[in-house]
């Protein structure tokens, strides 16, 4: 079995290329855009995340002969698009937003060129990254906003597919998260991780005195104990006189957490305990998070809300064919219609750095004007990366600074117009 990305595709992608190599089309200079039409509802922004899986994806993309046996035996491709399939390697290029930037309806977030056959192939693998990680970015970053500073731990793992949950990881630490539970997510893409002990460890032991002795044992006073298993109140009690006041962290997992940290806090400081953090977790999203605001909370955990995208599991991206042969091409349904030509944008703002509009231009440059940040970079030239990718700490601080460049109305949580407009010329 190919343990490549090649399959990671949709069959009509395969049958375009079948009679586009058989009528002499497949190889007619092409160029197609990522983009969405519109944000998710009650979205000001969105969060460009994923490029960098992508290009990484590419080197993979490759048709091993077990992939190619089995699309012959189940009839998908015959004969002359098996050969073209069996020396495929991308050999265009790709521009686009940074990772950590900030993209709005009608942004080219993603440039492919090159001949029609090797473009449209990468359609399912671009879109099903993109779609994905920009929607868990822009989740988490609306979440970090609400935290104002206090640390999210990522821990949304046992929510969603196994390799999802590395991806959101990745995307949700992009967005300004502090670590993540997923221990694959750390040893692949260097994000911290943290994590101490389930209701189930407590469970375990007769006692929860017992079951905090041995964490303590094993961990020392740097950790979180667990803390509403039972009793909270109680279990306060017990982690302090197991701990002693330098105990790190106590954690809470239900109930109303606002009032629960309030008292919590009162009885810590009234045990000495007055260094301890509060940590809270149970199905938070960015609406709790900012409910929390006033709230003696230290750190967040978020799981669910983060691998669902918080309520919008999919950024809406298209990949769109906009050229043929240097010449804009049209799609002009109704309800979806494109804008034909290769896209070029910039951002303007003020010259104390807000933001104020984002243009587009197809088929030319914008008219650059002071404090203009030009948006597309390259990523692939000729079918190969383009020197090294920005890291993923790099990307946060883009990503950080994007937002405090936008206008402060665009980072509500309510719905509203996009945080800035997008003007095509």
């Amino acid at each position: 079995m190919s343990n490549g990305t090649a399959l990671y595709t949709d069959r009509y992608e395969l049958t375009m290329i079948a009679a586009a190599l058989r009528d002499g089309t497949a190889r007619r200079d092409s160029v197609f855009e990522v983009f969405a039409r519109r944000l998710p509802t009650g979205r000001r922004y969105g969060v460009v995340a994923g490029t960098g899986r992508l290009v990484e994806a590419l080197a993979s993309f490759r048709f091993e002969p077990d992939d190619l046996s089995h699309l012959r035996e189940v009839g998908v491709v015959d004969d002359q698009t098996a050969s073209w399939l069996a020396e495929y390697h991308f050999t265009g290029d790709i521009d686009g937003y940074a990772e950590g930037d900030l993209f709005f309806p009608g942004s080219p977030i993603l440039t492919v060129r090159g001949p029609f056959a090797e473009c449209v192939l990468l359609e399912t693998l671009a879109l099903s990254i993109l779609n994905h990680d920009c929607a868990i970015a822009a989740a988490a970053a609306r979440m970090v906003t609400a935290a104002r500073g206090r640390p999210i731990i990522e821990m949304g793992s046992r929510r969603t597919h196994e390799q999802a949950a590395v991806a959101a990881a990745r995307a949700a630490y992009l967005a300004g998260f502090a670590s993540t539970s997923n221990l694959a997510a750390g040893r692949r893409y260097g994000i911290p991780t943290a994590g101490t002990a389930a209701h189930a460890f407590t469970l375990l032991h007769d006692t929860e005195t017992a079951a905090f002795s041995s964490q303590l044992a094993t961990l020392g006073t740097q950790t979180t104990l667990l803390v509403d298993t039972y009793d909270i109140a109680q279990g306060i009690r017990n982690a302090v006189a197991v701990a002693g006041t330098s105990l790190r962290a106590i954690r809470i997992d239900s109930g109303d957490l606002s009032v629960l940290a309030q008292q919590s806090r009162e009885q810590l400081d009234q045990l000495g305990a007055v260094d301890t953090k509060i940590v809270v977790s149970g199905d938070l999203d960015e609406y709790s998070i900012a409910a929390l605001a006033a709230e003696p909370v230290d750190v967040y955990g978020a799981g669910t809300a983060v691998v669902i995208g918080s309520g919008a599991p999919t950024a809406g991206l298209v990949y769109k064919l906009v050229e043929v042969a240097g010449q804009p091409v049209v799609k002009r349904s109704e309800q979806k219609a494109t804008v034909g030509g290769r896209k070029t944008a910039v951002r303007r703002h003020k010259p104390t750095g807000t933001a104020t509009e984002e243009v587009v231009v197809s088929q030319g440059e914008p008219e650059q004007r002071p404090h203009d940040r030009r948006l597309q970079r390259p990523f692939v030239r000729d079918g190969r990366p383009v020197g090294d990718l920005p890291t993923l700490e790099q990307s946060r601080e883009f990503l950080r600074q994007g937002l405090i460049a936008i206008p402060w109305e665009g980072l509500k949580l309510s719905a509203g117009d996009p945080a800035i407009p997008v003007r095509h010329s």
